[in-house]
């Protein structure tokens, strides 16, 4: 690829992680469906948050840890996302920043908190999330700086951001932008719920914007509402430049015209918290691909930054991930 300051460009919902251990009796007394995203308003976060046992805060959202398993790989990045100038803001900021990604977007000095994910992780590794998107919200087009955009070799976003009709309009900004800058684009499906929400923009985008996209079985089989996996890998070749699918223990399949790359899932000693495993699987996957990897090795990269995630508590690297290559 052509020189970039910047591998990798991330825009997301920034959000800080409330995380907590329970169990499947909670879930179902509080009508909460095991394994998804929900989004909550501010009062239903205080319910449950009153509610649930001790938590550890971190800095969080799905394309912040991407971007930080990119920086931890050894990858140069950037970071767009939306926190208010309070107390948590500050802690996404800092620990983000503390990583080595740039991120230099204003923070709000009114209206809604820095939003906030409590995630309840069951004992089978289950994560379980209600997110109260909060200043995530006042992303707009005004955010998108277009000379940063080019800098990057390639634009990352989650579909989460589809939430919010103007962090919508900034990511099309930001597409635009980079597709004259002659860079890249890539999209997480993020959530089968949000396949559900927006299905069939996500598949003008595929078709018609996106170069590189992420998704898991769940989503992409809802995505082209098939019941089998081998099914929404055959539409997704139809549509999609390059497709990584990734399967839990089954590993990943990447998808590229007519090519197939099936690679295994990296070993994983015990399963702790499910919770990034498809951010850090985007890390690595990117940071291969912009480093010049076959699809197979950012396939192989992406497994290992999954494996590593999935082993401890958080959705953030506990050790630097270029030393497990």
């Amino acid at each position: 690829m052509t020189s970039a300051a910047f591998d990798v460009l991330g825009i997301g919902n920034a959000i800080v992680d409330i995380l907590s251990h329970t169990d499947d009796a909670f879930l179902s007394q509080h009508g909460l469906i095991k394994g998804s995203m929900m989004l909550i308003d501010e009062e239903r976060a205080e319910t449950l948050y009153a509610v649930t046992g001790p938590g550890v805060e971190v800095s969080g959202g799905s394309c912040g840890n991407t971007m930080a398993g990119i920086a931890s790989f050894g990858g140069t990045g950037a970071y767009i996302g939306k926190v208010r100038n309070d107390q948590l803001g500050e802690v996404f900021r800092h620990d983000l920043k503390a990583t080595g990604v740039s991120f230099e977007t204003a923070s709000a000095t009114s209206g809604p908190a820095t939003a906030r994910c409590l995630i309840l992780v069951t004992p089978d590794g289950q994560r379980t999330m209600n997110t109260y998107l909060g200043a995530c919200t006042g992303l707009g087009p005004v955010d998108i700086d277009t000379k940063v955009v080019g800098a990057a070799r390639v634009t990352y976003v989650e579909g989460y951001l589809w939430d919010a009709p103007e962090a919508k309009k900034a990511v099309l900004k930001a597409f635009d932008a980079a597709h004259q800058a002659g860079r890249l684009v890539s999209i997480t499906l993020s959530d089968s719920f949000c396949v559900h929400r927006y299905r069939e923009e996500f598949r003008d985008l595929i078709r018609n914007r996106v170069d590189i996209l992420f998704g898991n079985e769940a989503e992409i089989k809802a995505l082209y509402e098939v019941e089998t996996f081998e099914e929404a890998m055959e539409a997704t070749r139809k549509e999609a430049k390059i497709a990584a699918l990734t399967r839990s223990e089954k590993g990943s399949i990447v998808i590229k015209g007519s090519e197939t790359y099936a690679v295994a899932a990296a070993p994983v000693a015990k399963v702790v918290d499910t919770t990034g495993a498809g951010d850090l699987y985007a890390s690595g996957f990117l940071f291969g691909y912009t480093h010049g990897k076959p699809l197979a090795e950012c396939a192989r990269l992406g497994g290992i930054a999954a494996a590593e995630i999935i082993s401890h508590i958080g959705a953030r690297p506990e050790q630097a991930l270029r030393g497990l290559v």
